[in-house]
């Protein structure tokens, strides 16, 4: 006997998109399984057949925290105060390599997933946020090493402080992560068509790095710099940089306007970029 399928009768309808902008997260969620292969395949494969493995997670801030305390506060002279130097760009490193992350793992989503998109259907946001998921893995690990060395310091007699502010250091670890997401499927949407931006993108990093405040305070650079001061200032990411200091170390100061202003910014980053990986998702097989 013949049975006419009833729509009703299916799990799911996969239909075309007719917005530019939708983020369909009942979709995601029932998707969570996938969500969460993703995320195991980036923590446990990247460094699968590597020598160190997991080190690397470890190796990459310390080594990192100890060139610029040799180059930005022995050499250059650059006063951390009562907090000693390694710690100062410790805690800055650590913030923003969740950050630098987080982009460089979503710039290339469409390149290096263009063989599972073509074969099967899925929500294509679950690869960026899979990446920013176990990339907040990853951070922890390496926030871990920050509080071994920062008991290491007390028990040296460094004065050291933590400030009551910190209670909102998670709102931080999450603006890095959606600017992270957002500046990454902007790139990875315009790298379907211009291959060069990714060769340019570590460039930027480095440059942007500088830019950011995460080897000197904000404030260093108005007083020695004032005529280029104003590009830290504009720069979002200094000010989570400058309050993740703070709040960790007691040390700088925490602006709520700069804090609002990066909110401001990061929200119309991640909407911006949804909208255009909304947008080329749709026909990117035919260009990558």
């Amino acid at each position: 006997m013949n049975h006419t399928p009833n729509p009703n009768d299916w799990l799911f309808e996969i239909t075309p998109k007719n917005k530019f902008f939708t983020l369909n997260l009942k979709e995601v969620w029932q998707y969570r399984d996938l969500l969460f292969l993703f995320v195991k395949r980036d923590v446990i494969t990247v460094y699968k057949q590597t020598v160190l493995g997991p080190l690397w997670y470890l190796i990459q801030p310390l080594f990192t925290s100890v060139t610029f305390t040799i180059i930005f506060n022995n050499v250059a002279g650059i006063d951390t105060g009562t907090v000693p130097p390694f710690l100062f760009n410790l805690a800055g490193i650590t913030i923003w390599n969740y950050f630098t992350a987080c982009l460089t793992g979503t710039s290339d989503t469409f390149k290096t997933n263009a063989s599972i998109f073509g074969k099967v259907y899925f929500p294509r946001i679950i690869t960026p946020l899979s990446i920013v998921i176990s990339n907040l893995i990853k951070f922890g690990i390496q926030f871990l090493i920050f509080i071994v060395f920062y008991i290491l310091f007390l028990f040296k007699g460094a004065n050291l402080q933590i400030s009551v502010s910190l209670v909102f250091f998670p709102f931080l670890i999450i603006i890095m992560g959606l600017l992270g997401l957002g500046l990454g499927m902007i790139i990875s949407s315009m790298v379907t068509k211009y291959r060069d931006l990714s060769h340019l993108l570590g460039f930027g990093i480095q440059l942007l790095m500088y830019l950011s405040a995460v080897m000197y305070p904000m404030e260093l650079l108005k007083e020695k710099l004032p005529k280029f001061g104003w590009i830290v200032e504009y720069n979002p990411l200094a000010y989570v940089v400058e309050s993740t200091r703070y709040m960790l170390l007691n040390v700088g100061e925490i602006s709520v306007l700069g804090l609002l202003y990066t909110l401001f910014v990061t929200v119309i980053i991640f909407f911006f970029g949804l909208l255009m990986f909304n947008k080329t998702e749709k026909g990117f097989i035919d260009t990558v």
